[in-house]
């Protein structure tokens, strides 16, 4: 991701819907841990139909596909076109950069690192895979990426978004596969003043907390759900979902995660990983 948009959004609010964690597969019949993605994501797209919430763009935040196959990437592509809005993208640890770009150029999808959303926000989407592993890291080009947006466009508050979480979740399980030496992302972040929200994927769970100053936001899976405060690896109970997000023109963030019905997918209790 090496361009920036400038995007023209109505009005003074942004709103924005945030799906992450898809983990697509090829074949129809693809499942992780006995939930069938390809169903939820679908699920997940049409309950989004169904609200209210009349959001200007889509966010995918990674792990789009389980198996790095162009088949997944088109089935995403595919599955968002109901939604009519543009959707920026971003990798996460299970995706394959080469053939997510096997999609583009589309009309839907935007790979971009830079995005102007209205006259008062910016977004900033930052690529923490480090490829073969499970956990993140920012390279020196992101963190420069990072800080050279931050300065250019110091009067605009700033979304900035990323797969990996850069807090610990307290899973022990998981914060083993964080972002790696976030303390130097946290150093840029703390350098400027207009980072008002952070948004991640990776931990299949909703996370809103404040740190520095700053919201950070990690959102459910449109699939498999992970048990928060859990030092070995577990599922939890609750549904697929997503979040809403509206930016406002003061810099606060209003958000919240819906989800499908009680009851709806419900993975394999007694699995050990994936």
């Amino acid at each position: 991701m090496n361009l920036s948009r400038t995007s023209k959004f109505d009005g003074n609010s942004i709103k924005l819907v945030q799906l992450t964690d898809t983990h697509l597969f090829a074949p129809s019949n693809g499942s992780l841990l006995s939930i069938n993605t390809q169903d939820s994501f679908h699920a997940v797209v049409s309950a989004i139909l169904e609200q209210s919430f009349d959001f200007e763009a889509i966010l995918a935040t990674g792990d789009i596909s389980q198996d790095h196959s162009e088949e997944s990437y088109q089935k995403f592509e595919s599955g968002i076109k109901p939604l009519s809005k543009p959707c920026y993208w971003l990798p996460g640890n299970h995706d394959f950069k080469p053939n997510m770009s096997s999609v583009l150029p589309s009309p839907q999808i935007q790979c971009v690192d830079h995005v102007l959303l209205g006259e008062h926000w910016q977004m900033v989407m930052l690529d923490s895979q480090v490829v073969g592993v499970p956990h993140g890291r920012l390279s020196d080009q992101q963190l420069e990426l990072l800080d050279t947006k931050l300065s250019e466009h110091s009067a605009r508050h700033t979304l900035v978004l990323l797969h990996h979480h850069p807090l610990l979740v307290g899973s022990a399980w998981l914060d083993q596969h964080s972002l790696k030496d976030s303390e130097q992302f946290w150093d840029v972040v703390n350098k400027h003043s207009n980072v008002r929200a952070i948004l991640c994927g990776h931990v299949h769970q909703d996370m809103n907390r404040e740190h520095f100053g700053v919201q950070v936001m990690a959102t459910p899976s449109t699939c498999v759900q992970f048990k928060p405060n859990s030092d070995d690896f577990a599922l939890d109970t609750l549904t697929p979902g997503w979040r809403e997000l509206t930016l406002k023109e003061d810099g606060d963030v209003e958000t919240q995660v819906k989800r499908l019905p009680n009851g709806s997918f419900s993975p394999d209790f007694n699995a050990e990983g994936y």
